[in-house]
């Protein structure tokens, strides 16, 4: 089962982070998967930053930044997998 908890808002190629504005609870640990019109990619949430400290935990209406395998779009929706 999947839970929308987000959207990507912005996407730093060099880095590989996915800046992500949330709308329910996510933390570290958690599977999350990442999906837009050429985007589709499942992954463990290895670690989370808000304005370049690292979280645990962020809750809905905080933007993270989040390491991720592959290329992201703004738009795409992230939800967590159950």
């Amino acid at each position: 089962m999947e839970k929308t908890v987000g959207e990507v808002t912005h996407y730093w190629r060099k880095i590989g982070v996915a800046g992500i504005k949330l709308t329910a609870t996510l933390s570290v640990g958690d599977t999350i998967r990442i999906l837009g019109a050429t985007t589709d990619f499942e992954q463990i949430v290895g670690s989370m930053q808000i304005e370049h400290q690292n979280v645990e935990t962020a809750k809905k209406g905080q933007e993270v930044g989040l390491k991720v395998k592959e290329k992201v779009r703004a738009g795409d929706t992230v939800y967590k997998v159950e």
